[in-house]
């Protein structure tokens, strides 16, 4: 396993940057209420100023990487909202903007695994042979009682039936996941790992489940019908996770929260880079950090019979 810096450091001999972006794309999941952790801003960076064009956004986010932290290689993330969810040529008028930067090395498209069809994949592999190209599927579970709990709108079999499709097309997929969702054990969410594994996807982002203002969970939460994962539960969960992975597959995010105007709970996911450091440690085996993930590190897939569920007095499951 490798992560996603390392794995674009390699390939362009420097550190590439993720430039999010908000195409102005809504998501069809809205109409019927949206994922439960979800907010209208959809996944949109605190950085991003959605009222300019996508051109802009670049320009803007770019000349400021470039001053802060140096950066030479950039890459363009569809981030907000679901970025398929358009014609083909809204779509290409959207992608389009992301080309004729000479510093951008990679297109990024974030979308839902029932947003994509044959002419669509079509249009995003044409930018294959000038930039690396990956398309992000939120997939968050593998089972599909979860998926209706907090309102994805798919099915498991929708997000395994788009992969395929991608794979026609030689797109490489990220699938995203949330550790800690309601009503799910660890052995479900290992479970979740292992499907991901037998469809041999090349990319994942894991994500762990907080509480966003304006989401449907903030009021779960509230009222205390939301139970949330302490740093250390986390940090295990995301090294069984990745174990039950394929070897080969490139680990793009370990974590992750909300803005901070935004995020309510829990209070440790704020501290991004001492979660990462904590899992990188016990990948090492308790020998401090290590940029290496590959299976010989010491990581070894846990055989639990943990049962314990995440707090949801909603509805049984």
């Amino acid at each position: 396993m490798r992560l996603y810096n390392d794995y674009l450091k390699d390939k362009y001999g420097c550190k590439v940057h993720r430039v999010a972006l908000d195409a102005g794309f809504s998501c069809p999941n809205m109409e019927s209420g949206g994922c439960i952790y979800c907010n209208s801003k959809g996944s949109r960076a605190s950085y991003v100023v959605p009222s300019e064009t996508i051109r802009q956004q670049l320009e803007t986010r770019i000349q400021y990487l470039r001053k802060a932290k140096n950066a030479k290689k950039f890459i363009a993330y569809f981030q907000a909202h679901t970025n398929t969810y358009a014609s083909v040529d809204e779509l290409k008028a959207a992608y389009d903007q992301a080309t004729g930067f000479d510093d951008i090395a990679g297109i990024s498209i974030g979308t839902r695994p029932d947003a994509v069809d044959r002419e669509k994949l079509k249009l995003i592999s044409s930018y294959k042979e000038n930039y690396e190209v990956w398309l992000e599927y939120g997939l968050q579970s593998a089972h599909d009682r979860t998926l209706k709990l907090i309102n994805r709108g798919h099915t498991f079999d929708d997000f395994s039936n788009a992969v395929k499709l991608t794979k026609e097309f030689g797109i490489p997929v990220c699938a995203h996941v949330i550790l800690g969702l309601p009503g799910e054990t660890k052995l479900d969410m290992m479970a979740t790992a292992k499907k991901l594994a037998k469809l041999n996807i090349e990319g994942v982002k894991i994500h762990l489940l907080h509480i966003l203002k304006g989401s449907g969970l903030e009021k779960l939460y509230k009222e205390g019908k939301i139970g949330l994962l302490e740093q250390d539960e986390y940090v295990k969960l995301v090294c069984e996770f990745l174990s039950n992975l394929a070897p080969d597959i490139i680990v793009q995010r370990l974590t992750g929260q909300g803005s901070k105007d935004d995020h309510i709970a829990p209070l440790w996911a704020l501290d991004k880079i001492g979660t990462i450091e904590k899992i990188k440690t016990v990948i090492g085996g308790g020998q401090g950090p290590t940029k290496s993930f590959d299976k010989s590190s010491g990581l070894r897939t846990e055989q639990s019979r943990n049962t314990k569920q995440s707090k949801f007095s909603l509805r049984p499951l």
